[in-house]
């Protein structure tokens, strides 16, 4: 599998036929200004961890001109249609379902965030946030784990039992996620990755953890911390 990061929390993942974007915040992201229509070439799915805007990001205009299925939440999938996202290219999910695709199958985990977007001068709640399970058809590439915006659950134990993810995408951001202490604690309690991939940091000024204090929290743990640069790619 091949992995670029964009930075904040969205990815760019490739594996056997499948391109995949998670959370394509590629307008107002911190750290990329390098547009969007390069990174979505080729583009077959997107996924949609939950409605804020620096996840949804340009969901609709990437699918629209490459024709990308997109799997989110049922209320997000109702809002995108609503803004021009084709009926077509929908594909609802929540937690504990399973979407299967030639390529891969993906599974919908709790994440314990909240769900919104602000228009017009209202809020609009967008459905459960959610976590995600990517289980590729091809034998050569590990099971993901992708954590989404979520704090600490004892649950992801159950994540860990069903799945066995060798691989972790984990936000570590702090104040609206876990931060490195409560990141690592899930790594070592609840999973056994091989390698884990810290997210959702390095964009905000308000998001205080860092990779380099997640790296030290991991310490002991038997996992190694990948931290790719932004834009460029890599195999996991």
């Amino acid at each position: 599998m091949r992995l670029t990061w964009y930075g904040h929390a969205t990815y760019r993942l490739e594996s056997g036929d499948a391109r995949i974007f998670v959370d394509p915040f590629l307008e107002g992201n911190p750290v990329w200004d390098g547009g969007w229509e390069g990174p979505a070439e080729g583009i077959t799915h997107i996924l949609l961890t939950h409605g804020h805007d620096d996840h949804i990001g340009v969901t609709t205009e990437m699918a629209k001109k490459t024709g990308a299925v997109v799997v989110a939440p049922y209320e997000i999938i109702q809002f995108l249609t609503a803004e021009g996202l084709p009926e077509d290219q929908g594909s609802p999910i929540n937690h504990g379902g399973t979407v299967a695709f030639d390529a891969f199958k993906v599974t919908a985990w709790p994440a314990f965030h909240s769900s919104s977007t602000f228009r017009d001068g209202r809020t609009i709640y967008l459905g459960n946030p959610l976590g995600y399970v990517i289980e590729p058809t091809s034998a050569q590439d590990e099971t993901l784990y992708i954590s989404g915006d979520t704090g600490i659950y004892s649950d992801m134990a159950l994540i860990d039992e069903v799945h066995k993810p060798k691989i972790g995408i984990v936000c570590i951001g702090d104040r609206l996620t876990m931060g490195p202490k409560f990141a690592a604690m899930a790594c070592r309690k609840y999973f056994h990755f091989d390698k884990v991939i810290p997210s959702h940091f390095g964009s905000f000024e308000f998001l205080s953890g860092t990779s380099d204090m997640f790296e030290k929290e991991l310490e002991g743990a038997g996992t190694s911390m990948l931290l790719p640069k932004v834009g460029e790619a890599v195999e996991l």
